[in-house]
């Protein structure tokens, strides 16, 4: 009877220790990533780290490993492995996974793009002048693509073209004349591909988040839910002033159109029978001098001065009214601004 070999695979202990340290630092932080590094220096990774050490933990392993050690833990974490592709670096942080996003997309900076490489996006060169005097770099970006000539004793770019378009291969030459004027196609930094937290796993396109427009989204609901509030005469805590503010206002003018003698109204019936009044008077003197007596007649002459003066003083109260508003609207903005901070701390 042949002797029946058992053949285990054998993995050096510096492996098992890598696994054993990926499986710690998952256990231990609330939220781990994977980010692409492809085309990252290896001095822009170490920058990173250095910025990132009091919120995230980078950390640069084989994908084979870090496959094993996403499978050995199990539940829904090894969904993650379908995000390991070509170059890969793991980060793990207590921060959610929108601050990480952000604190991510803040690693990015604009690079100069090598020769040989695919343009990202059409590459654009902005008509205007240079830095440079005249001298062979004119040949040089000519010969490149670009076109320049001589003006006012500068090298200029006569016109704004595209040099290359998204999807080519850049040449040399043109590499090195967008390095020289100090055009970078380029956003070089950690992209996130994927976060989990507590068995969910969120992709970019979810975290990233217009704080903006979320925030204007906010002010538009709160706006509306108010105003709806205001007009089904729905009593909340926010608008229970307004509604009371409302009913009042409502409630004094059905008392002057109805002329219902009560002391809250008095005051403006007085004043409307004031108004009709005079206007009538004003009416009869037109027609005929003696319709009314000396005194109406100085009511008369009084109100219409009063007219007069107001008239006069309608532009300057205007002027006066426009610089009273302008630290309202520095209020609005720093209202606004308020706002805009404490969404900030929401997403980091």
């Amino acid at each position: 009877m042949a002797e029946e070999r058992h053949h285990t695979e054998h993995i050096p202990q510096w492996k098992k220790d890598e696994i054993e340290n990926i499986k710690e630092l998952i256990q231990s932080h609330k939220v781990f990533g994977m980010v692409a590094i492809e085309g990252i220096l290896a001095t822009k990774i170490q920058k990173i780290r250095r910025d990132l050490k009091d919120v995230a933990v980078l950390k640069v392993s084989r994908n084979t490993l870090t496959e094993r050690a996403l499978n050995q833990l199990g539940e829904n974490i090894p969904d993650m492995n379908k995000y390991l592709d070509k170059q890969t670096a793991l980060i793990f942080t207590n921060e959610s996974p929108f601050k990480l996003y952000k604190l991510l997309e803040q690693t990015k900076t604009p690079s100069p793009i090598k020769g040989g490489a695919i343009a990202p996006a059409d590459i654009i060169v902005q008509k205007g002048p240079t830095s440079f005097p005249p001298g062979p770099i004119l040949g040089e970006l000519q010969s490149a693509g670009i076109p320049a000539s001589i003006d006012a004793g500068k090298v200029a770019v006569k016109e704004t073209k595209v040099v290359c378009k998204a999807g080519e291969v850049v040449p040399q030459k043109l590499a090195t004349m967008l390095s020289k004027l100090e055009i970078y196609p380029l956003i070089v930094g950690l992209d996130l591909r994927a976060a989990y937290d507590d068995g969910t796993i969120y992709e970019p396109e979810l975290l990233a988040v217009d704080e903006s427009k979320y925030f204007s989204d906010i002010i538009r609901a709160a706006q509306n839910a108010f105003n709806l509030s205001v007009n089904t005469a729905y009593p909340t805590s926010a608008t229970i002033g307004t509604l009371l503010a409302k009913a009042h206002a409502e409630s004094k003018n059905l008392g002057v159109n109805a002329v219902i003698l009560e002391p809250g109204v008095m005051d403006s019936l007085l004043a409307k029978a004031h108004v009709q009044m005079t206007s009538v008077a004003s009416k009869a003197a037109d027609k005929d001098a003696n319709a009314v007596d000396d005194d109406l007649r100085g009511v008369l002459g009084a109100a219409a001065s009063a007219a007069a003066a107001a008239a006069v003083a309608t532009p300057a109260a205007a002027k006066e009214e426009k610089k009273e508003e302008e630290p309202e609207e520095e209020e609005e903005d720093h209202a606004e601004e308020d706002g805009m901070a404490g969404l900030g701390a929401l997403f980091g």
